[in-house]
């Protein structure tokens, strides 16, 4: 059975400001990433930019992620999302806190192809004493800028155990 990370922030925070910097770093991050969360891996999203409170991610239009309209799929659509709101709150919640999905609501505003980017601004609370609900909106736009999926993502906070 794989091993959970009950409070990922600092481990995230301290590999990012390792690679970040390294040619290919963000690429490495990542896919180090992508070794924690196996099934957000296999899109093959790509960070831009990381920092507390904040995300931007890339996901470059593929056959792998393409559906039968020859757009990019609703799922793939939502893992990226997911996935910019998740790494924007888990570097900025504090040690201790650990984080869980409990609800997702996407719109699908226009058909998403070519490169895609995903970016998400956040201030999750500053201490978590129980279990607190925390939504993050992630906006997804085309390269022409245009939004084509907002996703809010309900993300339950608790501190570990």
């Amino acid at each position: 059975m794989a091993k959970s990370l009950a409070a990922p922030t600092a481990v995230l925070a301290r590999w990012w400001d390792r690679l970040r910097p390294l040619p290919g770093g963000r690429t490495l991050f990542s896919i180090f990433l992508g070794r924690l969360a196996p099934y957000t891996g296999s899109m093959g999203a790509r960070v831009v930019e990381l920092r507390p409170g904040y995300s931007r991610w890339e996901l470059r239009d593929r056959r792998s992620v393409r559906n039968h309209l020859n757009s990019i799929h609703a799922i793939a659509l939502a893992n990226l999302a997911e996935v910019a709101s998740g790494t924007a709150m888990l570097m900025t919640i504090p040690p201790g806190v650990r984080a869980i999905v409990t609800a997702l609501s996407i719109e699908y505003l226009k058909k998403a192809r070519g490169t895609l980017t995903a970016e998400t601004r956040c201030t999750p609370p500053a201490a978590v004493t129980s279990p607190t609900d925390f939504e993050v909106t992630a906006e997804i736009r085309n390269e022409a800028g245009e939004t084509v999926a907002r996703q809010r993502v309900t993300w339950r906070l608790s501190p570990v155990a």
